[in-house]
């Protein structure tokens, strides 16, 4: 491993112990009325199904909470694996997310596939076409993915009342404005739709570090 990488890892730990900032207060709405927002960075990580995960980690085998996520039922699992792309050029460590689902999905930012050598699309969750494989390693063994390594789309996680107030319904597109010191306007988020969700919003670790996002003093969804 380079002394690039090892930098790079650092930085990436460091990023990843600010997933749960909370730019916007207490948890309550603002005194205007706006529902809160937060945004997170969410890091490379996995998702498993159950055969899956069995392959990786042994027969009977479940998921392990390491850190409830924001998204009420969702969590880090203590579980990681190594992910193998070509040339046999790898990342340890890789996070799985639960709970288990019912196809296995890689998501990176784009500096992560390029180290590993993969091209890998911008997709929603779930769409896997055109999207290249990888190997996964597990203390019990490995699996092989045809497709599913993907950079997952940045987007906001809306429930009814936040889909009110902005206007917005699933599938639409909003932008994300971040004042810091490295202050920008994200543009076309995906608008992901869910009864029990809280607003949120997901960026990808390159995207959380181009704005500065740890050291964002204010964030802004609009039309």
């Amino acid at each position: 491993m380079s002394v690039a990488t090892v930098e790079r890892s650092l930085v990436e730990r460091l990023v990843r112990e600010a997933l749960t900032r909370q730019v916007h207060g207490n948890g309550k709405p603002a005194v205007d009325g706006r529902p809160k927002l937060v945004v997170n960075i969410s890091a490379r990580h996995c998702h498993v199904t159950q055969e899956d995960l069995e392959r990786l980690f042994g027969q009977g085998h479940k998921l392990t909470v390491h850190k409830p996520l924001y998204q009420d039922g969702f969590f880090a699992a203590q579980e990681a694996v190594t992910i193998i792309g070509p040339r046999h050029r790898m990342i340890p460590n890789l996070r799985i997310l639960g709970p288990c689902r019912d196809h296995s999905q890689v998501e990176l930012a784009f500096t992560d596939a390029i180290s590993l050598g993969l091209d890998v699309p911008v997709r929603k969750s779930g769409d896997h076409r055109d999207s290249p494989g990888c190997y996964l390693l597990g203390p019990a063994g490995m699996i092989e993915l045809p497709r599913g390594v993907i950079r997952h789309e940045r987007h906001a996680h809306v429930g009814p009342a936040d889909c009110a107030y902005y206007g917005i319904k699933d599938g639409d597109r909003i932008n994300l404005r971040v004042k810091s010191t490295s202050s920008a306007v994200l543009e076309d988020l995906l608008v992901r739709f869910a009864p029990a969700s809280k607003l949120e919003v997901h960026l990808d670790t390159d995207e959380g570090n181009a704005v500065d996002l740890p050291h964002a003093t204010k964030v802004e969804l609009f039309k």
